[in-house]
């Protein structure tokens, strides 16, 4: 499993001057927008994209979004070319995880571009922008190495998953 988070020294992402609560960032979410985002991205490969927001208190971020993949069974896709993304509002902490498949073929400097890009959104509180955006890229990714095949099933959902 590859995977790629911020630099232990910026690791948070400023939303705002004080933690956000997971509720206040979902409800300023565009569900529809992001579920769109991954079915787009999808239509082009046999990858899987996922975003899941995190409730509460997490240790490292990375750590806690590798468990999380393997929770969601996204290590069971058929090609393993699925990608996390993986959100924490309240300790403002994010990862992007993908699967063994997937770095094989893009390297670190693929995932450190994704965060880079992503943590300017947050910075500027254009969270649904960070997501759509990191979906759009990891899509374009995907569908290089890993272009839909006219048998290839939608083997997760698409919506927004939300710990509860």
């Amino acid at each position: 499993m590859a995977a790629a988070e911020v630099s232990a020294e910026a690791e948070r992402v400023r939303i705002g001057k004080l933690a956000m609560r997971t509720k206040d960032f979902l409800n300023r979410l565009d569900h529809k927008r992001i579920s769109g985002a991954i079915a787009a991205a999808e239509a082009t490969t046999s990858g899987e994209i996922r975003v899941f927001i995190q409730r509460g208190e997490i240790g490292e971020p990375l750590i806690t979004a590798e468990k999380k993949f393997q929770e969601l069974g996204m290590h069971k896709t058929a090609a393993r070319n699925a990608i996390l993304v993986f959100v924490a509002p309240r300790v403002q902490k994010f990862a992007v995880v993908g699967d063994e498949a997937v770095h094989q073929k893009c390297g670190s400097e693929f995932w450190e571009q994704l965060v880079q890009t992503m943590r300017a959104h947050f910075q500027r509180e254009e969270f649904t922008d960070a997501l759509v955006e990191a979906i759009g890229s990891a899509g374009r990714l995907l569908a290089e190495h890993f272009p839909r095949q006219g048998d290839d099933l939608n083997e997760l959902s698409d919506d927004v998953i939300e710990d509860h």
